[in-house]
């Protein structure tokens, strides 16, 4: 009987100890990018990283707290804060350049993702302590953010969102669709260092403040507004660039038919919190309590 609950217990082990550690928190930190109108390479707008500017690479840093609900899934809420920005001065498309607009994006989010673990080393090293393990997931969800995008005019930066540059509002918060894939390792069964790649799919074409065709400059609100909506004559004269004519109100000033996203890799730490489920409880618990191994052993007294 003692040789059947001590074999149950090692089968058992790494169940209890996934139930036992529900809970970790920890903060993150990374780069971020956009794939946006602003900037990119030689052709046209196009899909995922084919048209991203990697020289405008920024930053994210942020903190979250998880909960394992299954050995299978868990939830993740994150307060993130990503920053993104692009230059059309950086891009080898001549009629970007000529466009010659710019913008950064300080974006601050709230997130709620699933994750699903496929692939996972519960014991690394083999030690049967199951104190390191691995593991690798997929994840999905919902993310809330409000963005301000700005531009740098004479040595100070310009809120756009107000001007309405394209003689259009649009809304400083916004929904997306967080999708990605992340792993961790886990040390000691406390300390958690993780790695993630987050695209974010939204559902604006405004955080660089560029969409659709360039606004009769009669029609907007400021005098500031008109000298932002079309850049094109701080070049002057140069190579390359198209003639002004494509920069008139009417013409195309950004790619309305793609809606902008972002994106961000980030390594973490969290540490995990120690705590015992229902599941220990309910279906384990026994098996410890009327173990001899783990009950002391009562002697009598001899006198």
């Amino acid at each position: 009987m003692r040789k059947l609950l001590s074999l149950l217990s090692i089968i058992a082990l790494p169940v209890i100890s996934q139930a036992q550690y529900l809970w970790d928190f920890g903060g993150q930190a990374g780069a971020s990018n956009y794939l946006g109108d602003i900037g990119g390479k030689e052709k046209t707008r196009r899909n995922f990283v084919s048209d991203m500017q990697l020289s405008k690479t920024q930053f994210t840093v942020g903190a979250f707290a998880r909960y394992r609900f299954s050995p299978l899934i868990s939830a993740k809420l994150a307060a993130n804060w990503v920053r993104i920005e692009g230059a059309d001065n950086k891009s080898s498309n001549p009629g970007r350049v000529g466009r010659n607009l710019s913008f950064q994006n300080n974006i601050l989010e709230l997130e709620l993702t699933g994750q699903v673990f496929f692939y996972e080393i519960p014991d690394l090293g083999h030690t049967y302590m199951y104190r390191n393990d691995f593991k690798m997931y997929a994840f999905a969800g919902v993310t809330g953010y409000y963005n301000n995008p700005r531009t740098m005019y004479n040595g100070e930066w310009v809120n756009l969102q107000p001007l309405q540059t394209e003689g259009k509002h649009y809304s400083k918060a916004g929904f997306a669709i967080p999708v990605g894939i992340g792993m961790y390792f886990t040390i000691n069964k406390r300390h958690r260092f993780g790695w993630e790649f987050n695209w974010r799919t939204t559902f604006t074409d405004y955080l660089d403040d560029v969409s659709g065709v360039y606004a009769d400059p009669a029609e907007l609100n400021s005098e500031q507004a008109m000298l932002l909506a079309n850049r094109y004559n701080e070049l002057g004269s140069q190579a390359g660039v198209p003639d002004s004519k494509n920069y008139l109100p009417g013409s195309k000033r950004g790619d309305a038919s793609h809606k902008d996203a972002y994106l961000s890799t980030s390594f973490y730490y969290s540490y995990v919190i120690r705590g015992r489920s229902s599941i220990y409880k309910g279906q384990f618990g026994s098996i410890f309590k009327n173990s001899q191994q783990y009950k002391k052993r009562r002697r009598r007294a001899k006198f």
